[in-house]
Formats: structure tokens, C-alpha cells, sequence
């Protein structure tokens, strides 16, 4: 054989090209509907929770305090933290669990 029959048989034709691409493809669409929807999900939820803190609201924040909060302003909140009722400023983007007094009678029962 030749050498412009060898580079023939390894160029192979034009019609392989979307079957090359199909599988990049089809990994894609798994990694956006395991992953990135998910986590696109996860975050409006999250930004629903923050909007709809109000005063008395039972809060843990992502450095672990548990307080009640106080007073809210527009990026932060005033917790009071018990024991000894101290009052801390965190940013609303620290809070990572909500719990209302509507969930804490319920708890109790």
C-alpha cells in the first residue's frame, strides 16, 4: 500500500463527525440535569428563604450560631444568642436554616 491510501483509510469519511460529538453531547445533558439543575434549584429555594425572614425567626448561620433575630436591615440581621442574650450582626448570606415559631410549637407537641 501506498502512502495516500494509508492517509485515506485513517481520515475516514466526513459522516463519522456527529457520531464523534453525539457522546460529549449526551454527557453534557446528564451533567446539566444531575448537577446544574439541582443546584439552580437549591439556590432559588434558598433565596426565597432569605426574602422571607422577618423578626422572631429562630436562625442557624454557616458558622453555627443559633440566635433569634432581632432586627433586619438590608444585608444583615441583628440575632440575639443565647445564654447570655448577646446581640451579633451576620450577613443575611450566612443564614442556612430557618425555623419559625409556627414549626417550634409543632416540634414541642
Amino acid at each position: 500500500m501506498n502512502m495516500q491510501s494509508l492517509l485515506a483509510v485513517q481520515t475516514g469519511g466526513g459522516g463519522m463527525g456527529w457520531l464523534g460529538i453525539a457522546p460529549l453531547i449526551f454527557i453534557f445533558g446528564i451533567f446539566y440535569f444531575l448537577l446544574i439543575l439541582p443546584q439552580q434549584r437549591r439556590q432559588k429555594k434558598w433565596q426565597a428563604m432569605l426574602e422571607t425572614l422577618k423578626t422572631g425567626d429562630k436562625v442557624t448561620t454557616s458558622g453555627g450560631l443559633r440566635g433569634t433575630i432581632i432586627a433586619i436591615k438590608d444585608d444583615a440581621l441583628h440575632l440575639r444568642v443565647p445564654p447570655d442574650n448577646l446581640r451579633v450582626e451576620v450577613t443575611k448570606a450566612s443564614v442556612m436554616q430557618v425555623t419559625t415559631a409556627e414549626e417550634e410549637t409543632t416540634k414541642t407537641k
